[in-house]
């Protein structure tokens, strides 16, 4: 066996990916030099509950401005900033790695524009479904913030190509539905042990909204669904 010592030891992940990636990591250590006193001074810990009342996004503030018909852009902002703040270390350390694994094989088969549109489009579509949340819930429905929603759009980008793959070789293709049926199995697990929010709302709405517009970004993907179909 030969080994490429000058390989990478990130395995040559996509430009886009990192660029998705590492405002999350950047932004957690940022909170966590500041939390430990070594930079900002005083205020420095007080950074991350700052930075989640900035940048989260508010149910109660977008009906607000709804019913107002106005639209303040860096309230607009909140839709696509609120993936990279998150509650804590962990929250933060799980959506980086599912951004890097997730992504790295999203990257390699779509363009990075399209891998940016998925990201961003499972982000809004996840906040505004979970708008829905308080038709829903008789209690209070809280800010929305960590890259959950975005990531798992990301999932349903990768699932749309296990989907593909498996139906052009005739194999079972709701095999590729196994991933999200797994995680979404744990989610309710952990919300029946722990209790838990609405959030889940925003996470499947971001898987279905990462599925469906892998259709069109798909390299090929609309002449394939058309082609597929033709076959029926």
């Amino acid at each position: 066996m030969h080994s490429d010592h000058n390989a990478s030891p990130l395995n040559s992940l996509p430009t886009v990916v990192w660029v998705l990636a590492l405002p999350v990591l950047l932004i957690e250590l940022a909170f966590g030099i500041g939390a430990r006193g070594l930079a900002g001074g005083p205020d420095a810990v007080g950074w991350r509950l700052d930075a989640l009342q900035r940048f989260a996004f508010s149910p109660d503030l977008m009906e607000r401005m709804i019913g107002a018909h106005s639209y303040p852009a860096d309230q607009i902002l909140r839709l696509i900033t609120y993936p990279f703040v998150h509650g804590s270390f962990t929250h933060a350390l799980f959506v980086a790695v599912f951004i890097l694994a997730i992504g790295k094989m999203v990257g390699e088969v779509f363009r990075p524009l399209a891998v940016l549109i998925v990201f961003f489009g499972a982000a809004i579509t996840g906040a505004l479904a979970y708008m829905l949340a308080p038709m829903l819930a008789t209690d209070h429905v809280q800010p929305l913030f960590g890259g959950y929603p975005a990531v798992y759009g990301l999932i349903g980008a990768f699932t749309y190509l296990l989907w593909h793959d498996l139906a052009a070789t005739g194999a079972n293709k709701y095999r590729a539905f196994s991933l999200i049926g797994f995680l979404l199995g744990i989610q309710l697990v952990f919300g029946v042990l722990f209790g838990g929010g609405w959030e889940w709302i925003a996470d499947i709405a971001g898987f279905v909204a990462g599925f469906a517009l892998s259709v069109p970004l798909a390299p090929g993907g609309w002449r394939r669904l058309v082609a597929r179909l033709r076959q029926r």
